[in-house]
């Protein structure tokens, strides 16, 4: 009677999987023969067996029902690894609770271990079952706060073979999260199962999950009794194309970027949707929500702070979601800038002075409602007050490195060029090679192609050297964002409390290695009611100039910002390698060795773009509110991928070659030679790139023998031919695509998509409060124009030339909520995994000591890079990362404690 009442059939908890007739019959037929050691695998109860005694770990004989002898079998033990929440409200609690009452009666979790070896009744792979019950008697759950360890029982026959995956089924009508199984008892040591995944309920999904073994497999090479189901599990990973996403869901699948604007909400949300040849864009993961109702083509929209889709395992971790979600994004974007707009919304107003910027700093602003600040000092957290402290009322930043040690090194020109070198964007500078210079845009529309960057300008700001011998020698370098930003200029001038204009920068390369900037060219395309303007600005020995050369570098700053945050960043990064995640999921198995590589590659990526489309990308978003391209951000994203977006390019070696700053050299140690020998970013990043390549290359030649093995591997093909033809479906047919052959093609993908989301990332992101956090070092937006001779602003600014200069800043209100972002953005959270570590819960990603070995080898070699780096930090001779009050270059030093730090490559986009 125990038996029957606390033991439910095998029939009524097999998961509705899609097995065959045959298949399904096997499973019963089998089930009736061992129906013995499925009773003692079930219903062994907290170290009490009820109704037969089940040995440890010990061979023991079984029978069958006609009472034939079995073989000899194995008793083994599974060790299940769960991690709990870390705060738990009274309902987890209490579901805890019942949790571990059904798993003290084998109700909760049922396990199926397939073997490698097919049943030749079944034509699958020999199964076992048990349910998971009581705790382990020595449990070493201890290790890890809030890991718990529970256990299942298995009676094995001695020719099961390896085992190779386990099917798990949660009985319990809440979801867990499944670290790891481990299995005791079979020859040869312990078998790992990592898992690092949520477990659905039944509930949500009748399918079971199913978790491998961490043996890495080429599909060819797939065990027999496992081959359906690593097919089986990629089917149910890309879903049907079809429906909108539950939550509890982990299907990967691709949409456009067709759920930025909110047009149902107001007829000024209207976003075109990214996608086609007027607006190509990379794709993004489905969520399949309903259309909008006045724009069918658009997707409708989640609005903080309900969560938006991304596949489940995608989602944060508690830890993640406590240093970010409550207390970073969703505190500072969804409840600090909403405060902030109360304090400041009334009086939009200029900083009067520059002490105005330094009081953000020393006495932060009066938030004025007492509710407003309690909310304010809760969303913030203990771990936000590190950088952006609420006291009294009072919001308070830190003090950003860029003027730390020298509050006026913002106003030389020396840093303003080093910031192109060593900044938070020292990816668009670019070695002059041609001259003139001309613009590629239709002239009918956008008037003369010529700039007003003459020889003879350009030459009086030399000492004496000609153009044609600064081409010959390499001197002259330019950041030329002209033709991009031309298009949008008028539109993004129309637009109220913002301007811009078409810039073009020109540096000249000194004798002590540095750059000075010596020319910045501002132009206008005509309006119907004006011609074209063009004005080349110099620094000149005067004080009108000089001051007019401070505007005209506010306008280049912002601009780069710009192009900064929406191409560099958000594109080239964020949004470019959402897809490669996509077609990883969906056309590699867990078993595929590449896929082992890039997984901890992937970590938070499609959740922190999710929310980004969410509160900062979207119409109305943070991005539009507080930089110069408003409305027209992304538009200005789509046109960079249109004109400049190349796979092959964001190789860093082809980057550099492209833009100039590097020629090919094969005596050099990375096969190029700089231009600018202390260029920081390239030199350590080619550093940070070298040695992830030869970890990528000598990984890949492990798994792969020759270039047939790479032609042959079905899923490895179907992953890049994914890639191109839906993930960057508008750029499809491309013939820059590289092609994927060798050994050498594979290596050269791979390190381009890891570098993308570990060094080129943590370089242009990780420094944004940093450089940015002083507003005038690197103002987001202007809201004024520079004043020409012939207008009336003239004279004011001739009067009071600070005063137009703080007036063309960001205002208060636009400046403290993008000091909040980048606050935000700049921040390492604490449960950060870095490149080159392995964690101790992740330490079982691969049952290959071989390949371990090798990860040690990059891991020491990091190490080695991260002295290499310091030691450049204090060679004084090195000016473009060190010197009096110069901040050092250190955005590629692989670690890093968490906050804003300026340093540390996390392993992928996590912020």
């Amino acid at each position: 009677m125990l038996t029957t009442r606390l033991t439910p059939t095998i029939e009524s908890i097999i998961p509705h999987r899609r097995f065959t007739t045959d298949t399904v019959s096997g499973i019963y037929a089998k089930t009736r023969k061992s129906r013995i050691m499925e009773v003692k695998a079930v219903i062994n109860n907290g170290g009490r067996t009820v109704g037969s005694t089940a040995p440890s770990f010990t061979e023991v004989k079984d029978a069958t029902n006609d009472g034939s002898l079995l073989n000899s079998s194995l008793q083994v033990r599974a060790i299940i690894t769960i991690k709990k929440k870390i705060k738990e409200r009274l309902v987890d609690k209490v579901e805890d609770q019942w949790f571990n009452y059904m798993i003290s009666f084998g109700q909760a979790i049922f396990l199926q271990l397939v073997s490698e070896q097919i049943n030749p009744e079944t034509n699958s792979g020999k199964t076992v079952e048990a349910y998971v019950k009581d705790w382990p008697t020595n449990s070493s759950s201890s290790e890890h706060l809030h890991i718990d360890e529970y256990v299942a029982d298995f009676t094995v026959p001695s020719d099961f073979g390896n085992p190779s995956a386990i099917l798990i089924t949660n009985c319990h009508n809440k979801e867990f999260y499944l670290v790891e199984v481990v299995l005791q008892g079979f020859q040869g040591g312990p078998v790992f199962f990592p898992a690092n995944s949520w477990i659905h309920s039944r509930n949500d999904n009748p399918e079971s999950r199913i978790i491998f073994r961490n043996n890495a497999y080429l599909p060819s090479q797939t065990p027999p009794g496992i081959k359906d189901l690593r097919r089986e599990d990629l089917l149910s990973i890309r879903g049907n194309g079809k429906g909108e996403k539950k939550l509890h869901e982990r299907v990967y699948d691709y949409a456009p970027y067709n759920d930025l604007g909110n047009p149902d909400k107001d007829a000024d949300l209207v976003r075109p949707v990214l996608s086609g040849s007027e607006f190509p864009y990379p794709r993004r993961c489905r969520s399949g929500r309903p259309p909008m109702k006045t724009d069918p083509e658009c997707e409708s929209r989640i609005e903080k702070p309900k969560p938006v889709y991304v596949p489940r395992d995608e989602t944060f971790e508690e830890m993640k979601q406590a240093t970010f979600a409550a207390g970073r994004l969703r505190g500072v974007l969804h409840n600090l800038v909403p405060q902030i707009n109360a304090t400041l919304s009334s009086s939009d107003l200029p900083f009067g002075c520059f002490s105005e910027f330094d009081k953000l700093y020393i006495d932060g602003f009066t938030i004025k409602d007492e509710d407003h600040a309690d909310k304010a000092k809760y969303y913030v957290g203990k771990f936000t007050k590190q950088l952006l402290s609420i006291k009294d009322n009072l919001l308070k930043y830190e003090i950003p490195a860029v003027i730390r040690s020298d509050r006026f090194s913002w106003l030389r020109d020396t840093e303003f060029a080093r910031q192109a070198l060593a900044g938070v964007n020292p990816v668009n500078i670019e070695l002059l090679k041609e001259f003139p210079i001309t613009s590629n845009l239709d002239p009918a529309v956008y008037g003369p192609p010529e700039s007003a960057i003459t020889k003879e300008v350009l030459e009086q700001e030399m000492n004496g050297m000609t153009v044609e011998e600064a081409l010959e020698q390499k001197k002259l370098f330019i950041i030329d964002y002209h033709d991009l930003f031309m298009p949008f200029v008028n539109k993004i001038n129309e637009l109220e409390g913002r301007k811009t204009y078409a810039s073009r920068t020109i540096f000249f390369y000194t004798k002590d290695g540095t750059l000075q900037p010596i020319i910045i060219e501002l132009s206008l395309p005509p309006t119907p009611s004006s011609s074209s303007f063009k004005r080349a600005y110099t620094h000149g020995n005067d004080a009108t100039s000089h001051w007019l050369w401070k505007l005209a570098k506010g306008h280049v700053c912002a601009a780069d910002a710009g192009v900064h945050q929406l191409v560099n960043h958000w594109l080239r990064t964020h949004a470019s390698i959402e897809s490669y995640i996509i077609a990883t999921h969906r056309q590699l198995s867990q078993m595929h060795p590449i896929y082992k590589l890039l997984h901890p590659h992937m970590r938070y990526t499609l959740e922190i773009n999710a929310l980004a489309r969410q509160s900062l990308i979207n119409g109305g978003g943070i991005i539009e509110a507080c930089f110069t391209p408003g409305k027209y951000s992304m538009d200005i994203s789509s046109a960079a991928y249109k004109s400049m977006w190349r796979f092959d390019m964001e190789a860093l070696p082809a980057d550099l070659l492209r833009r100039g700053m590097a020629e090919e050299d094969p005596t050099e140690p990375f096969g190029i030679k700089l231009v600018i020998e202390d260029y920081p970013y390239a030199a350590d990043g080619l550093l940070i790139w070298s040695a992830t390549k030869d970890w990528v290359g000598s990984y890949v030649g492990h798994f792969y023998p020759d270039s047939n093995a790479i032609a042959g591997d079905v899923e490895l093909q179907e992953w890049w031919k994914e890639i191109k033809n839906k993930g960057h479906a508008d750029k499809k047919n491309e013939p820059w695509w590289p092609k994927l052959k060798t050994k050498e093609d594979l290596t050269q993908i791979l390190t381009t998509m890891i570098w993308v989301g570990s060094g080129q990332h943590a370089a242009i992101n990780f420094g944004q409060y940093p450089f940015g956090g002083y507003v005038p070092n690197r103002p987001t937006i202007m809201r004024k124009l520079i004043p020409q001779e012939n207008e009336p602003d003239f004279e004011k600014f001739l009067r009071n030339p600070q005063a137009t200069f703080l007036s063309s800043m960001p205002s208060q209100l636009q400046a403290t909520k993008i000091m909040a972002v980048q606050d935000t953005l700049s921040t390492h959270s604490i449960d950060e995994e870095y490149l080159g570590q392995e964690f101790s819960l992740f330490s079982h990603w691969i049952d290959d000591q071989e390949v371990k070995g090798m990860f040690e080898r990059f891991s020491s070699r990091l190490k080695e890079v991260e002295e290499i780096i310091h030691q450049r930090n204090k060679n004084l001779k090195l000016r473009n990362r060190t010197g009096a009050g110069v901040p050092s270059y250190e955005l590629l030093l692989p670690t890093s404690g968490p906050g804003v730090t300026g340093r540390g490559i996390p392993n992928s986009i996590s912020i």
